[in-house]
């Protein structure tokens, strides 16, 4: 960058905390939160000229790749004329909002990124709100100004009447904004502007984001913001270092609810470009991560062993939805390269997400076979099981459970706002869908070529599973994002899936001449030669009722059929399931067996006899 060198002198003189911004970047899902940091890292000369460097460097994790979303709130930092730039990536989805919560409370500005084709959605608004609750600093940039169909001038207009719609002063209100391109790697003061990289967008954060709200003196505090762990260094913890210096070998109090713990600091690190710098000291300002201590969690306050002074705890949206994970013990148990069997393992496994996690919780109040999990809701918990099964676990899991409440007036149930947008020959088998769901439609207005916008109230239960169905009534055009609203009385019973299960009768394998005959009352869910077993569901019954099938019998040497019509007979396409829509497809009587390679089906109780005895007794299984 130019004039780093004088610069550097000169800032050398002022007091760390004003060579430092920390600044959060923040949006709705998909509107190019990390493209634009990858460009920003560029240019600010974070990579070598030669450097192969994948896209979206922040998406550390295969899972965030693979569904292009960002999951876990990343730091790292740039440098820009002598000033050091902690910049913190965070999530667009509302299953991650806590994420967005903490990453708020040790920023000092926001960076808020628009699409300039879709403007502000749903998710804008939440994190646009949280900022403006927290006396954030907000910078905007018009994003994607350079793609067919850009609007740049409309998505500001939208923009300010969304500030106007949250309350936002006059102060707020007169926020600074760029229009641009993460992939193009340009920021321009107008939308028809020819600058042609980031200098614009530098300078306004060096301009609109102020130096830390720190105090530079005294004894140090921090809240804890940060955890992770490494199996060479343990757990580290960290956040913005609200006063003070810590130094290694200093000694700490960690505070939470009443109790205190004193521990002495064995490493320092502070961010460094994409990854982390050993330090032997760390000012007011700074984002740091401390080492020394093993108990620690989200929201902890951490200080001068001298003086202790608790931090209020950082508030989180609500977890909505919980789920019940077993050890796997069907007759196909660690048949498919699971490593981590036994629920103790598993436990082990969740005990670790919860400490870094702060909207997931496990109630202890369960049976010691049994882990019920509470979430934010259904999303987080199945990245939550991809991540164990690509890690070698096996679990067993029942059908999330929405978690209600109860008052004066009765039950209470989580409601959420869903906002959609709809091809127009679609709206019809939207509404009807989001009717059968206890949806209220609140307001539904034509967006112009051949689009409309449906926004409604839901229950939280309601949203379970309809992902999967929105996308194929709207081909996969449309787009849905839902904000958590509050609780209201329950709005009635939802109907469940209208088909049945097709039951396997016995152990062995799926034969192509059981195919033939099954196929005609359902439809099947794995192909020939799969592995089956009694008690485990191989498809859905074309009726509402469960149907228990030979799905591995073979054809008898006397029958009459000739062996050229049997391999004539064409077989049905199997039903393959991603992991949200096998979540949403299970019955309360069912669990889904997830190992490393296979999602599988089953009933609860296994043998057939016993089952019919606890249906007939009315016993829930």
């Amino acid at each position: 960058m130019p004039g780093q060198g004088s610069a550097t002198r000169v800032l050398s003189r002022l007091p760390i905390m004003q060579k430092i911004r920390n600044i959060g970047i923040i949006a709705h899902v998909d509107h190019g939160k990390t493209t634009l940091v990858d460009a920003i890292f560029r240019q600010a000369g974070l990579f070598r000229s030669n450097e192969d460097v994948k896209d979206r460097v922040m998406d550390s994790n295969d899972l965030e790749r693979e569904r292009g979303i960002t999951i876990l709130s990343k730091v790292a930092s740039c440098t820009y004329k002598g000033t050091k730039i902690n910049i913190v990536d965070t999530p667009g989805h509302a299953d991650f909002g806590g994420e967005v919560e903490r990453v708020l409370s040790m920023v000092d500005g926001v960076l808020l990124i628009i699409d300039a084709c879709e403007g502000p959605k749903p998710q804008t608004r939440f994190v646009l709100k949280k900022a403006l609750d927290n006396g954030l600093a907000v910078c905007v940039f018009i994003n994607k100004i350079d793609r067919e169909g850009a609007r740049p001038a409309e998505a500001y207009d939208e923009t300010l009447d969304l500030f106007i719609d949250l309350g936002a002063d006059e102060e707020a209100l007169d926020f600074p904004v760029l229009y641009g391109s993460g992939v193009g790697g340009f920021a321009r003061i107008s939308p028809d502007g020819e600058e042609q990289d980031l200098a614009h967008l530098f300078e306004m954060i060096m301009e609109s984001i102020p130096v830390p709200k720190v105090q530079e003196e005294g004894t140090s505090q921090l809240q804890i913001n940060c955890l992770d762990y490494s199996d060479y260094l343990g757990r580290m913890f960290g956040g913005k270092l609200l006063r003070g210096t810590v130094r290694i070998g200093d000694r700490m109090t960690l505070y939470r609810s009443g109790e205190q713990t004193s521990f002495n600091v064995t490493k320092l690190w502070i961010y460094e470009g994409l990854a982390m710098k050993d330090v032997e000291e760390v000012h007011a300002g700074e984002i740091a991560m401390l080492s020394g201590l093993d108990d620690v969690l989200i929201s902890d306050t951490v200080c001068d062993a001298s003086f202790v002074e608790p931090l209020p705890r950082i508030e989180v949206e609500p977890s909505t939805i919980s789920m019940q994970f077993y050890a796997n013990n069907s007759p196909l148990a660690g048949k498919d390269g699971g490593k981590f069997l036994t629920i103790h393992k598993i436990r082990e496994r969740i005990e670790k997400e919860e400490k870094v996690s702060v909207s997931l919780e496990i109630d202890r109040g369960t049976e010691s076979d049994t882990i019920k999990v509470r979430a934010r809701g259904e999303m987080q918990l199945s990245v939550l099981i991809e991540t164990m099964r690509r890690e070698g676990y096996e679990m067993a899991i029942a059908r999330p459970q929405v978690i209600y409440k109860e008052n004066e007036r009765g039950r209470l149930e989580p409601i959420e706002q869903l906002t959609c947008e709809v091809p127009d020959d679609g709206v019809g088998g939207v509404l009807e869908e989001l009717s059968r769901r206890k949806g209220e439609v609140q307001d539904m207005v034509s967006l112009g070529g051949g689009r409309t916008k449906v926004v409604c109230s839901i229950p939280t239960r309601g949203l379970i599973g309809l992902r999967s169905v929105f996308l194929t009534l709207t081909r996969g055009q449309g787009i849905m994002a839902t904000i958590f609203e509050g609780y209201e009385a329950a709005r009635g019973a939802i109907e469940s899936r209208s088909q049945g299960s097709l039951i396997s009768k016995a152990f062995g394998k799926i034969t192509r001449y059981a195919y033939e005959d099954v196929q005609e009352r359902g439809t099947l869910f794995f192909p020939v030669g799969t592995d089956v077993y009694d008690g485990m569901v191989v498809g859905a019954n074309a009726r509402d009722d469960d149907m228990i099938v030979n799905i591995s019998k073979t054809k008898a040497a006397n029958n009459m059929r000739s062996a050229t019509s049997e391999s004539t007979i064409p077989l049905d396409t199997h039903r393959e399931f991603s992991l949200e829509e096998a979540l949403s497809w299970l019955r309360d009587d069912e669990l889904l067996e997830a190992t490393p390679k296979q999602l599988r089906f089953r009933k609860k109780v296994l043998d057939h006899s016993e089952r019919r005895v606890s249906e007939r007794r009315g016993v829930q299984v």
